[in-house]
């Protein structure tokens, strides 16, 4: 999965595809290097990010959107707004990447389910302006595995089909370093909910705060490779990055390395 930010603040490539045909020309990059989603992004989450309102957020996404459909990969679109996700459906996205796992906006989970699309479900501990004031739990991994579960059933309920769900825990998204890495840990154990697991260490801060000295966000590529090919070993099976050649290569690597198929 492709990261595409159409955003002036994202942490790593703010402001770099605000523009149409760079979002469009950076998208098609991407899916020359191997990019079976590409992920579309109006709205910054970083850590303490303001909000965008959902006609700001179409005017960045619809259009970029519609030049990359039929390119030759999934379009994702990331949003929690159900405005936003039906512009983006009727574009071409046929995967809504929700990172409020349908309780930002209580109009998603039927348009999905209407809309028979794919939907991401991720887990954030309060959103995005305060998720990193101070986050804790008694046990991350249980904690997360219990409110995808949750998740999950209520998407179920409002009639989205289980095929069409995919599962995230949200790493960086109100975890410490070490929650981060607990989560990583033991990311097999998120199997058990029987749905694919995407994971989104890409260019992180957390993977500075464990090397040897800070790094800049295009010099945590070799720590996100690393992290990818353990979250593929332990079971996951989508992995959302900005260096899509990069990681691609390692994960082949992985892949033939374990024998998968």
């Amino acid at each position: 999965m492709g990261v595409i930010n159409v955003t002036p603040d994202s942490f790593s490539d703010g402001g770099w595809f605000l523009d149409r045909a760079a979002a469009i020309a950076h998208g098609r990059e991407l899916i020359s290097q191997g990019a079976d989603i590409l992920d579309v992004g109006g709205e910054s989450t970083r850590p303490g990010a303001e909000p965008v309102g959902a006609d700001e957020e179409m005017a960045r996404v619809g259009p970029v959107i519609e030049g990359l459909a039929g390119a030759g990969a999934e379009i994702s679109i990331d949003t929690s707004k159900a405005t936003v996700a039906q512009l983006a459906l009727a574009a071409g996205a046929s995967l809504v990447n929700d990172v409020t796992a349908l309780r930002g906006d209580p109009a998603m989970a039927g348009l999905i389910a209407d809309a028979g699309c794919e939907c991401c479900l991720m887990h954030m501990l309060g959103e995005p302006r305060t998720m990193q004031r101070d986050p804790r739990y008694g046990d991350v991994l249980d904690e997360v595995k219990a409110f995808l579960a949750e998740r999950m059933e209520f998407a179920l309920a409002e009639g989205i089909e289980e095929q069409r769900i995919l599962l995230d825990p949200g790493i960086g998204f109100g975890k410490t370093v070490e929650h981060n890495l607990e989560l990583l840990r033991r990311l097999s154990e998120l199997g058990e909910l029987g749905r694919p697991i995407v994971v989104g260490t890409s260019r992180k801060r957390f993977l500075s705060a464990i090397s040897r000295e800070e790094r800049t966000e295009e010099e945590r590529l070799p720590a996100t490779i690393a992290t990818n090919v353990l979250a593929y070993e332990r079971g996951a099976s989508v992995f959302r990055v900005h260096d899509v050649g990069p990681v691609g290569d390692a994960l082949a690597a992985a892949a033939a390395t374990l024998g998968a198929p």
